[in-house]
């Protein structure tokens, strides 16, 4: 039998399921995730004066750094909100299974 949170799981997951696996989708929830982690990265070439045994960096170093570090973070925005759908995605269908297998044997 299925508890009131499975049973609310799985009809906001038959709703949202093609909404939440679209790439916009995971890109506006996930790039605040992914700033959160890049973000001080970023702050620490940026403010490059705070560290004084810090090698100098050149403007086109900077630039490599800053379109390394915004590729990790659209990267890693990505893919946690892929990695989030597709656990969700199981849970849905081993609780479909589980249901499934519950009203076979029911019937019998």
């Amino acid at each position: 039998m299925l508890s009131a949170e499975e049973k609310e799981f799985m009809d906001w997951w038959e709703q949202n399921r093609s909404k939440e696996k679209r790439l916009l989708s995971q890109l506006t929830i996930g790039l605040p995730l992914g700033l959160a982690f890049g973000f001080p990265i970023l702050l620490s070439v940026m403010f490059r004066g705070w560290y004084k045994n810090m090698p100098y960096i050149s403007g086109s170093q900077l630039t490599i750094i800053l379109i390394a570090v915004l590729l990790v973070i659209v990267f890693y925005g990505i893919f946690k909100m892929r990695f989030k759908w597709e656990m969700n995605e199981q849970r849905y269908l081993e609780l479909k299974e589980k249901t499934e297998t519950e009203a076979t044997l029911e019937e019998k």
